[in-house]
């Protein structure tokens, strides 16, 4: 008969994006049985515990499930086959500075610290190695120059403890920082970074993990724990360079009058086709399309989910669907792109951010939808992180008037301390405001002079306004200023457009991007401009943003992602091979 499929035991405590670590199993061809009582874990044969969000908050849920003697126990027996990813490493450890009060499992001695923002932006996001590797281990494969996707503000430093530096069979180093990037003892490993995240770098060692796991009978005693790792100086930081620049791709999602979600690239945020009136025979004014004239119609470049399949398969460290259609006050569970996005996600192993619409709304019966539960559906769906614009702005304004100080009240805080601040975006759409040679600007940071643009007087200063609803409506805010609340508030990356360089093909708008650069320690994507590979590689070499974005030139096939990545390193920088 049929073999039965190899059965995974999953803990989801319900934190973040575990739909993507399904699949990565599923893909594999195992079964998926999720933890719901202290005994699922009892009697697990082989266990995967990932963790996002932050720290006391799966300590809570844990706590809430009743799970942790259960764990302890399964953990106290090296031989029982076991995979933590991330924050499924450092609850191993007996606690964490990111919420000094919550008790780890303490399977390992040892405490969670931070890394040092004077010295990096922090999060460490983005694409590493693990070059520093112990004689003898499995968990990573062969190849010390494969990148892996980490997203983290914390870390086991590789001299937290003696189990530490006892277990890592991998260190990764960022910020001057050697930590524990994969651990092994027995059948039983960790890893900081997400492997289900990690392309097919990442899906190949979970592959390992589970024919290890599954194979150790036949395959005589368990597995044993490798040598101790063996650091010489900064192995890790050294051998391949460190952190890869990202290119991310974007997918401009919104739906066409037949209700069918299609992606569209307009130019400076106006989606509508130009007039394109047929010059046809007879002065006959019908648009080409058959609509009548006047009424512009949506570009449809390609279904989303296709798109964003396309895009992974030709080297995309991230994907962000941003969604640009109106609400029409849904209930939660039908959220236009959740569906896109649970599609999406099992052909997809690399980082989905999800943007438009994250705020607080009425539903049509009247009923209020939170934030928070907008952000949930979306993790659930597939999204590793979501991208808050309208909102930040409101929350920005609130923060400055109570002379910036948080109150924990703003959508951003609420899903940053359940979900993590790797998990919030925050998306900002600024256009330049010019100034006349006499104009005092109050609180606002001035570009002077601005190194390519004038003003339509000829002025040669700037700075720069934040806009709402997709561009549409102005405010009176200085885009830089909304950055550091952003980052006060606790969004851990920024997304920074510019209205005036969208669709425009002429490179990023490189003045902004410094500005904010100068006053944020969070990592920022530059979006908006881009036309070929060389702007990418001006992009990162003046700005030190840490990734670049782009629509419409990868949609249209105008750049390869190839070729991006091949400037990128040709020019000396690091990248992850498309």
């Amino acid at each position: 008969g049929m073999a039965t499929p190899r059965t995974v035991t999953l803990l989801d405590y319900g934190a973040g994006n575990v739909r993507s670590v399904h699949n990565a199993l599923k893909l594999h061809g195992c079964a998926v049985a999720e933890v719901r009582t202290p005994e699922d874990i009892d009697a697990a044969q082989v266990l995967v515990f990932p963790g996002v969000g932050a720290f006391g908050a799966a300590v809570a849920r844990l706590e809430t499930m009743g799970v942790c003697d259960a764990l302890r126990r399964y953990l106290a027996d090296p031989s029982r086959p076991f995979l933590g990813i991330c924050l499924g490493l450092q609850l191993l450890f007996e606690g964490s500075d990111e919420n000094p009060a919550a008790r780890g499992l303490g399977v390992f001695r040892g405490r969670v610290g931070r890394f040092d923002d004077a010295r990096a932006s922090v999060p460490h996001m983005g694409w590493n190695t693990c070059a520093a590797r112990a004689e003898g281990q499995v968990v990573l494969g062969d190849d010390d120059s494969e990148r892996f996707y980490f997203v983290h503000s914390y870390r086991v430093a590789l001299d937290a403890s003696d189990d530490a530096h006892r277990y890592c069979v991998g260190a990764g180093s960022y910020a001057g920082d050697p930590f524990v990037a994969a651990m092994q003892r027995g059948a039983q490993c960790a890893v900081q970074f997400h492997p289900e995240k990690s392309a097919a770098a990442g899906l190949a060692l979970v592959g390992r993990f589970l024919d290890r796991s599954f194979g150790r009978r036949e395959h005589g005693p368990p597995p044993v724990t490798p040598s101790p790792l063996l650091m010489t100086g900064d192995t890790a930081a050294t051998k391949h360079g460190g952190l890869a620049r990202r290119v991310v791709c974007a997918l401009d999602v919104r739906e066409n009058d037949a209700g069918d979600l299609v992606v569209t690239k307009g130019d400076s945020y106006d989606v509508r086709e130009k007039e394109d009136v047929a010059p046809s025979s007879g002065g006959d004014t019908t648009n080409t399309n058959g609509s009548h004239p006047g009424k512009r119609r949506v570009r449809n470049l390609g279904r989303p989910v296709e798109l964003a399949a396309r895009y992974y398969e030709e080297g995309a460290d991230e994907i962000a669907i941003l969604n640009i259609c109106a609400f029409k006050g849904e209930p939660v569970a039908d959220l236009p792109l959740l569906d896109v996005l649970r599609r999406a996600s099992e052909r997809v192993f690399v980082p989905l951010t999800i943007g438009g619409g994250v705020r607080s709304y009425a539903r049509v019966d009247g009923t209020a939808v939170d934030a928070v539960d907008v952000a949930a559906a979306y993790f659930r769906a597939g999204a590793d992180k979501v991208s808050i614009g309208s909102d930040a702005v409101r929350a920005a304004r609130a923060y400055y008037a109570r002379n910036e100080t948080p109150d924990g009240t703003s959508s951003l805080e609420r899903i940053a301390d359940i979900y993590g601040a790797q998990a919030v975006v925050v998306s900002v759409d600024p256009r330049r405001a010019w100034l006349a040679a006499d104009d005092e600007a109050t609180e606002k940071h001035v570009v002077d002079p601005h190194p390519t643009a004038r003003g339509p007087n000829g002025e040669t200063r700037c700075w720069y306004r934040c806009t709402v609803r997709g561009g549409r409506e102005a405010t009176d805010l200085c885009a830089v200023r909304l950055c550091v609340a952003a980052q006060a508030l606790g969004a851990g990356e920024l997304m920074l457009n510019c209205i005036d360089t969208d669709g425009q093909g002429t490179g990023f708008e490189h003045a902004l991007l410094s500005l904010v650069k100068r006053h944020v320690t969070i990592p920022v994507i530059a979006s908006s401009g881009a036309g070929t590979p060389a702007h990418f590689v001006e992009c990162f070499k003046e700005t030190d943003c840490e990734a670049a974005l782009a629509a419409g030139i990868f949609h249209r096939r105008e750049v390869g992602i190839d070729a991006v990545k091949q400037a990128v390193g040709d020019a000396g920088l690091v990248v992850r091979a498309a």
